[in-house]
């Protein structure tokens, strides 16, 4: 089994676009080799963007992802998120696919603990 975590921790359109592409070239290499394999995106601090519904400048192609590109999950950081809800007065609104999860930093370790290859486009 291949295991690939990616971070984005930064509001870049291109950075953003760049993990996306990662993500679908690793996921069509694997699928292509007939390998198993699992890709978790993790977003923390400004790179929660990515799946904010209200500010994500890719969000068409990141909501493209569910269903279409199998074993490919997304965790947003609970600890951003309530920075944010702080500092903006309101939760912000994520993708449906986004899973929340309390830290994004220790979901990486996690990850990493776990046997995933933890990189940042």
């Amino acid at each position: 089994m291949h295991k690939l975590a990616i971070q984005v921790s930064d509001n870049d359109p291109g950075t953003m676009t760049k993990v996306l592409n990662v993500t679908a070239n690793a996921a069509k290499a694997f699928q292509a080799e007939g390998l198993p394999y699992e890709i978790e995106v993790v977003a923390y601090n400004a790179g929660l963007h990515l799946f904010r519904t209200d500010t994500s400048p890719v969000l068409d192609r990141v909501a493209g992802f569910t269903g279409s590109v199998p074993d490919v999950t997304f965790s947003a950081c609970g600890n951003t998120i309530a920075g944010m809800t702080k500092k903006e007065g309101v939760a912000p609104t994520l993708i449906d696919s986004a899973e929340v999860v309390p830290a994004g930093v220790i979901r990486l370790m996690e990850l990493a603990d776990q046997g995933y290859t933890v990189i940042r486009p």
